[in-house]
């Protein structure tokens, strides 16, 4: 882990800002986003324009480039009601996936309740419909293959509008980020983050540091535990994220590393350096399409 300490401490302000806003509250009212004046501009931000896009692109479903640096052809929505699932923010209009995705959540939300005994999940964001960088929250989940599920059981009644954009997600994590909160902290969440490990499709789960400590404690050594990663923020929800499906155009990340996880690896982050980063000073300018797969311009072209 010392050896990404220097790189990754530049990143996690970015991690902490991204999880920050992926949590804040969403409206009752959204309003659709002025047109650009200038959309064809090189410099424009590839977040202005995949922010835009309210449908899917109409293309063979295909999740194209990279989690963090692509997009999405051929998106499905998950309904925003299921029968173990309730999707959340829906102002913001990320409940989009590859249809691969898709099928996992609705198949996982009821393997999921089964585990654990919640009457099912709260669904966070997955992709916009098109895929992209977003204009807030996450640098990832632009393929279509990532999502967000919330560290709160499904209620046994059907949320409210007003609920699933107002309600906050339940925070798990101490204050001094050492490790979870005992009175919040449950088998449930041990049970949904084994169930979700233990699928074929999924290629890693992020959770909080002191999470993964948690869970160390209960499941050393069994296998499922190496997909469990560590990162900044995800105190509230953990992150699900596929692999590329068969014949797709899109690239997996690194193979998760040997071992449960449970080793120095880990302890590095209750480390002052992983804690508390330090600034570094540097900013990095918005991404724009030239940085994204060329296929990515006829995403968003096609109609």
């Amino acid at each position: 882990m010392r050896a990404s300490a220097v790189i990754i401490p530049g990143l996690a302000l970015a991690f902490l800002a991204g999880v920050s806003a992926a949590q804040e509250k969403g409206t009752l009212d959204p309003r659709p986003l002025p047109p650009l004046a200038h959309p064809n501009d090189p410099g424009t931000p590839a977040k202005e324009l995949f922010g835009r896009a309210r449908e899917s692109a109409p293309l063979d479903p295909d999740p194209i480039g990279f989690y963090s640096r692509g997009c999405l052809a051929g998106g499905a929505q998950l309904p925003v009601n299921g029968p173990n699932w309730q999707v959340m923010r829906l102002s913001r209009n990320r409940n989009w996936g590859h249809p691969e995705l898709v099928r996992f959540l609705e198949h996982f939300s009821a393997r999921a309740s089964h585990a654990s005994g919640w009457p099912g999940l709260l669904i966070g964001d997955m992709s916009q419909p098109r895929g992209g960088p977003m204009l807030t929250g996450h640098a990832s989940h632009q393929i279509g293959l990532d999502a967000d599920i919330w560290l709160t059981p499904m209620p046994t009644r059907e949320l409210t509008r007003a609920e699933r954009e107002e309600m906050s997600a339940t925070d798990v994590v101490r204050e001094d980020l050492l490790d979870i909160r005992p009175d919040v902290w449950s088998e449930g969440h041990l049970a949904v983050i084994r169930a979700a490990a233990m699928e074929p499709k999924v290629q890693r789960i992020f959770v909080n540091p002191a999470i993964k400590r948690a869970l160390c404690r209960s499941a050393e050594g069994e296998a499922w535990m190496r997909k469990v990663r560590p990162i900044w923020g995800h105190n509230y929800h953990f992150h699900v994220r596929l692999f590329c499906p068969d014949g797709s155009s899109c690239k997996d990340q690194d193979p998760t590393p040997a071992g449960d996880g449970c080793d120095q690896s880990l302890a590095w982050w209750f480390t002052d350096e992983a804690l508390h980063p330090r600034k570094s000073g540097k900013s990095w300018p918005p991404m724009t399409m030239s940085a994204l797969p060329a296929a990515c311009r006829e995403v968003l072209k096609a109609d």
